[in-house]
């Protein structure tokens, strides 16, 4: 098939602008044919772009024959462009139709498609992910990943307001972010290197010069585990704070997600409505709970932890039935964070780090960062890890490091939250895990 050129050719409008108010205007729209109905004496074409779908009609006696033949020809998820009047009708689910006076074919699909792009027939996640790039044309992805993007616009908006320079660090490193065995290992001209893990080190060091930082950006864990909640590449939202401590940027944090939640719920009506999801803005400042609280909560429901030790799933969902919002969790033991959160003065054993918790999910962590360097090395040993391959960092330490605090946000999982998914690779573009390197 010869496609039809695309010159001279501009959109007037979305599909979502269509509306009883343009009735009787001249119209050019853009998109992809989502549905084809044929009844006889009309036809049907709903026209799909990334904000809706419009009902394109074609009554097969009052129009030209040239739209007669070009309708004859489209198939699913063709690319096409619609010239044509707007017309208010109550035959139409939204009250509102358009009769084209010209159509283009601008691109063409196979005639098999390997999902239903209507999410009438619904598949399982696999053969979705398989075929990815046409799953993401689905109504429900659209409205996931626009929800995604206004909260990524919210967290910015907040983080400007307050001061904070966005920095990008670099993802190829010489040793450990954070130690452990998280690493992919990559051959950089013949050296070894490593894929980052966060950005910790280099936003540390920034706060030195810059003072207010913040990071939007992809990193790595070589994660087995394999669950609903964990990716191998996933989005991190971090910040680091010069002069500040564990209870301030737990402050910055309350207001961060009070932000994204009103202006999800203020600009992604529809994106909702399509998710069947309904999100509550949350009231701050949050609760806040120690973790010997925690083990206490717990050993209350039959679930004891020993102190020392992380929380298990198990453990999680008890806690989210005890607190079904967000919450912190903070006074955590110094041995079961990363070597740079700051002990607690008086209670060494203990620290100043924390979790922000979304009902059983870990949304955030962050606490106050050690700003002594014998103290950085004390724990590098205390953690089993070489000084030495991190006295690129140490040096920094000689060079006035002040007081400083941060945290963390996994973009992914802030998504759950705000769309009501429960699997992580719906709220990811195209994911990443043990199992899935493609496509």
């Amino acid at each position: 098939m010869k496609l039809d050129s695309i010159d001279e050719l501009t959109r007037t409008h979305y599909s979502s602008d269509i509306t009883a108010e343009l009735d009787s205007k001249k119209v050019t729209l853009l998109g992809w044919v989502q549905e084809i109905r044929d009844l006889g004496g009309i036809r049907f074409i709903i026209l799909q772009d990334r904000t809706g779908t419009i009902q394109v009609t074609i009554p097969k006696k009052k129009v030209s024959a040239e739209i007669l033949t070009k309708s004859d020809l489209i198939q699913k998820r063709y690319s096409i462009s619609i010239k044509g009047i707007v017309k208010e009708t109550k035959m139409s689910p939204r009250g509102v139709e358009v009769i084209p006076k010209e159509i283009r074919i601008l691109g063409t699909a196979a005639a098999q498609l390997p999902i239903d792009i209507t999410g009438k027939t619904p598949a399982n996640i696999e053969s979705r992910l398989d075929a990815r790039s046409l799953d993401l044309c689905l109504e429900q992805n659209v409205a996931i990943f626009t929800i995604q993007h206004h909260a990524l616009e919210a967290i910015r908006n907040v983080l400007f307001k307050k001061g904070f320079l966005e920095v990008h660090t670099p993802r190829i490193i010489a040793s450990a972010t954070e130690g452990g065995a998280e690493l992919f290992a990559v051959d950089y001209f013949g050296k070894k290197a490593f894929l980052a893990q966060s950005p910790q080190l280099y936003k540390e060091q920034l706060v030195m010069s810059l003072e207010k930082v913040f990071e939007v950006g992809p990193f790595f864990r070589a994660e087995e585990s394999h669950t609903r909640r964990h990716l191998s590449e996933f989005v991190s939202v971090d910040i680091e704070q010069a002069f500040s401590d564990a209870r301030g940027v737990m402050s910055l944090l309350e207001q961060v997600i009070r932000q994204v939640c009103y202006d999800v719920n203020r600009n992604c009506k529809k994106e909702l409505d399509i998710l069947n999801h309904s999100l509550k803005v949350p009231s701050v400042p949050f609760k806040s709970v120690t973790y010997d609280q925690v083990l206490i909560d717990l050993k209350k429901e039959g679930s004891e932890i020993e102190w020392g030790e992380d929380l298990s799933t198990e453990a999680l969902r008890v806690l989210a039935k005890i607190y079904p919002e967000f919450y912190f969790i903070t006074e955590w033991p110094t041995i079961s964070k990363a070597f740079y959160i700051k002990p607690c003065k008086t209670i060494p054993e203990k620290c100043e780090g924390f979790d922000l918790m979304w009902k059983w999910i870990e949304l955030v962590s962050g606490g106050s960062r050690i700003a002594s360097k014998k103290l950085l090395i004390e724990r590098l040993k205390q953690k089993e890890l070489s000084p030495k391959s991190f006295e690129h960092h140490l040096k920094a330490f000689e060079y006035g490091m002040p007081p400083h605090a941060g945290w963390a946000i996994g973009l992914e999982r802030l998504t759950m939250l705000l769309t009501g998914k429960q699997n992580i690779r719906e709220v990811t573009l195209y994911p990443r895990d043990r199992t899935r390197l493609t496509p």
